[in-house]
């Protein structure tokens, strides 16, 4: 079975059929998805979703860019909700200097404050690092992430860096770039990445993989990841499916 380990089935693009594709994933090999929020209004549907499907599961967390109106009282709300057994992560936490929509020392604040959350109540965190490579890790040091663990969310950073989210003990996830003609870069990490510390996820509704790139993205489209990485690895698609599936179990600390 296929763990699909980073999804956002509570977006808008999935409005008009997200219980019919879910209904469709375990007949199509997906086994297990991890459903991530990413602002507090999207917390109550993640949890809902996840009530809903014995194989989903919630990570709780908020968006670099949807920090600007955070405060203390939301801390002690996702706190309550990680009281919840379906919740296993929290995420995606982190920073995004792409857009630059929040100002910088906003989004540094709450993300140490969600990774301390993380530490309080004793989750792995998903982290979301756009063009903020050298902050990110300083913070991901300084909070000692690997008191905790977690996974680096649709990796692009270098091997050099990659090196480091290792130390911190850390998975690496891959998703549909990772099939892109100009992705080299991020195959070269892939390459890199020892078998046992990477899991693949799919982003969806975003970031589809050839031969879907530019439409919606599903988790019924993850096993073009899992190709992809066989391929890279020179193992069989098998192989690929089985070890993500089991790393990814293990980082979220699923027991079935």
């Amino acid at each position: 079975m296929l763990f699909d380990s980073h999804a956002h089935y509570n977006d808008s693009h999935f409005d008009n059929d997200r219980f019919e594709i879910l209904e469709s994933m375990q007949e199509n090999n997906v086994g297990y998805i991890m459903n991530i929020s990413d602002s507090m209004k999207s917390v109550l549907k993640v949890l809902d979703i996840a009530k809903r499907y014995s194989f989903v599961y919630a990570s709780v967390g908020v968006h670099p860019e949807e920090t600007a109106e955070l405060c203390e009282a939301d801390m002690e709300l996702l706190e309550e909700y990680t009281k919840n057994p379906k919740v296993k992560a929290i995420g995606e936490i982190g920073l995004d200097y792409y857009w630059d929509s929040v100002p910088r020392d906003v989004q540094k604040k709450w993300f140490v404050r969600q990774i301390e959350l993380a530490k309080k109540v004793n989750l792995p965190v998903v982290i979301h690092d756009r063009d903020a490579h050298g902050d990110c890790m300083d913070i991901l040091r300084s909070e000692n992430v690997r008191d905790v663990g977690g996974i680096l969310h649709c990796y692009s950073g270098s091997v050099e860096m990659a090196k480091e989210i290792l130390d911190f003990g850390m998975y690496i996830a891959f998703g549909g770039t990772l099939t892109f003609k100009n992705a080299r870069k991020v195959r070269e990490v892939a390459e890199y990445v020892p078998l046992d510390r990477i899991v693949i996820e799919t982003d969806c509704p975003y970031l589809a993989p050839e031969p879907h790139r530019g439409k919606r993205n599903s988790s019924l489209y993850i096993h073009y990841v899992a190709e992809k990485l066989a391929e890279i690895k020179g193992i069989s698609y098998e192989e690929a499916e089985r070890v993500t599936c089991r790393n990814a179990k293990r980082c979220y600390r699923i027991e079935d």
